[in-house]
């Protein structure tokens, strides 16, 4: 126990004592956290808007009044002519149009039904559809409100939306708890993909093959820094998220934190690997994000692995991320309980086995 307790304080020390590699731990967490924290989000505000009303009537300035009172909507332009949308469009000074034809007023009076035109810029589809949602919220609102006011029966069926889990449909609270699972899965396989890469390229590798350590007490020493280094920057972005971002904690943090240690376990595994297989830090590093990308696509973290293609959702099943997306969001935002994550837990701990048993393997062939 001694020679492992030295073998962990020597890896600790080599960490702490690099710049480089004291900035790699400390650094990118807190800017990544901050940037991601504040800039990825799906909400829409301030979408730039131009209003086209050829009615000018006191029910189209009503209906205008709804879109510049709307948080999600910035007037930055009010058109006289056709010929005045597509240069603001096409040069993106506006992403929705507001078109009012010329009989909106009559024809709400006279027939109860008129048209109003939404033009939305498609090149982005995915904002392009969520400005779309909000102009129609608005405009069904006016409807409702209208009819209500002139003694017409509304519409035969309404919606009514209730969301569970997330009522207000807070896109930073399914994305802030992602971010825990991100952030610790790329500051763990750095630094365990650079340690075995790190003595190779400073030749003290052979010095430690020649001791009288064994593969699997190699393994640990190189395992354990990683592990607390790993859960110390899971625990501070976890304690950032429900304080700072209020994102809420529903479950409990014993199931949570299970969680924890055997996705640490599994990316310590894969970083073992990908070290051992490496000869300079730099292989180390490249090898380190040629896992690092197609874990974070294949993990459901910004795109749901359902719509994905079938043989891609099958390669997802390899990827120790995927499980534990779907336990931080279920303890973050379902409270789930222990019992029901079971199905989650037990994969990472399949994956963590094998990829740490492969590490071992690789250390004793180099070593004999």
């Amino acid at each position: 126990m001694s020679r492992l307790v030295a073998l962990i304080i020597k890896e600790f020390l080599t960490l702490l004592k690099d710049p480089k590699s004291r900035f790699v731990i400390i650094g990118p967490p807190i800017i990544q956290l901050v940037v991601f924290g504040y800039a990825a989000t799906f909400d829409l505000t301030n979408v730039p808007l131009a209003i086209y009303d050829e009615s000018n009537s006191e029910l189209s300035r009503e209906l205008i009044a709804r879109f510049d009172g709307s948080p999600n909507f910035q007037r930055v332009a009010t058109i006289t002519h056709d010929d005045q949308i597509s240069p603001l469009i096409d040069t993106k000074k506006v992403i929705v149009v507001l078109h009012i034809g010329r009989q909106f007023s009559r024809d709400l009076y006279q027939s109860r039904t008129t048209d109003v035109q939404v033009i939305v810029d498609g090149r982005d589809s995915n904002t392009a559809m969520i400005a779309n949602g909000y102009a129609d919220t608005i405009i069904q609102n006016f409807n409702v409100q209208w009819a209500r006011r002139n003694g017409f029966p509304g519409p035969p069926a309404r919606l009514q939306v209730r969301a569970w889990f997330n009522p207000n449909l807070v896109s930073r609270w399914f994305i802030i708890p992602g971010i825990v699972g991100l952030l610790t899965l790329v500051v763990t396989m750095i630094v365990t993909s650079l340690s075995v890469a790190r003595e190779r390229e400073q030749s003290t590798f052979d010095q430690l093959l020649v001791t009288p350590y064994r593969p699997w007490e190699i393994l640990i020493g190189k395992a354990v820094p990683g592990f607390i280094i790993g859960m110390g920057e899971a625990t501070f972005i976890i304690f950032v998220a429900v304080f700072w971002f209020q994102v809420p904690l529903l479950g409990s943090v014993i199931t949570l934190y299970t969680g924890i240690a055997l996705f640490l376990l599994s990316a310590i595994g894969v970083g073992l690997m990908i070290s051992s297989l490496s000869t300079t830090q730099q292989q180390g590093l490249l090898g380190a994000f040629m896992f690092l990308v197609p874990a974070i696509i294949l993990s459901g973290f910004a795109t749901p692995i359902a719509n994905m293609p079938s043989i891609v959702q099958k390669l997802t099943y390899l990827n120790p991320m995927r499980y534990f997306m779907i336990i931080l969001r279920s303890v973050f935002l379902e409270g789930t309980p222990f019992e029901l994550l079971i199905d989650q837990f037990w994969p990472m701990a399949i994956i963590g086995i094998v990829t740490l048993g492969t590490a071992a393997w690789l250390f004793r062939r180099r070593m004999y």
